[in-house]
């Protein structure tokens, strides 16, 4: 049976999309104890320096992870000869639905997007959802970097019951941890286990898996 290929694709750039990448392949590997890919397919290369930077701080045998890239149509192939050998395919996408992203989604078994609270990044989205939908492959969107105001929550809340996105309950704060992690090459769960930030990321990965299972 093929492994889950899992897109995270956001249009807006800023969103987080690579830290949430990063973050929710290590979390997989870690909770579902399957081998993980992750498949970057953003011209940008930022989850690959990330990978790097990984190798480099926990050594090349010891990542945890298996690592491509990919580029247009070469995405969904790509994607799909990981699954064959993995429990998941983590796919980091251009921060535009383009040649490069289009591919990613079309493939993906979810689509995950990551949005800031603001009403304007809910508003972004449209695009990203829509070939979603089309495609007929289940979006979520997952509330990132939220700060503590209760008042800008709230309006991010109605936000999203206006358009109708479904959205994930569990959210990533507003933390330096998850930042300052992704610059060893490494995650808050592995470097600040008892944080805040990690217990968010745990609570964000049993959601999904519950989804996806």
């Amino acid at each position: 049976m093929s492994g889950r290929i899992l897109t995270v694709a956001q249009q807006k750039g800023g969103s987080g999309k690579t830290t949430l990448s990063a973050h929710l392949a290590v979390a997989l590997a870690r909770k579902s104890g399957e081998p993980v890919a992750i498949l970057d397919v953003d011209p940008q290369g930022s989850l690959g320096t990330w990978f790097e930077a990984r190798e480099e701080t926990l050594g090349e045998d010891a990542t945890g992870l298996s690592f491509r890239t990919a580029s247009g149509w070469g995405a969904r192939r790509e994607a799909r000869s990981l699954a064959k050998s993995h429990g998941f395919v983590v796919i980091d996408t251009p921060p535009k639905t383009d040649t490069d992203a289009r591919p990613a989604i079309e493939v993906a078994d979810y689509v995950f997007v990551p949005i800031q609270p603001t009403p304007v990044d809910v508003w972004a989205t449209e695009q990203t959802i829509e070939l979603a939908a089309r495609e007929k492959t289940p979006a979520l969107l997952v509330l990132n970097r939220v700060p503590s105001r209760a008042s800008l929550t709230h309006e991010m809340e109605e936000a999203i019951r206006s358009s109708g996105y479904q959205a994930l309950t569990s959210r990533l704060g507003n933390r330096t941890g998850f930042a300052a992690s992704m610059g060893q090459g490494i995650t808050v769960m592995e470097q600040a286990p008892s944080s805040k930030a990690a217990e968010e990321m745990s609570l964000l990965i049993d959601e999904i898996l519950g989804h996806i299972e």
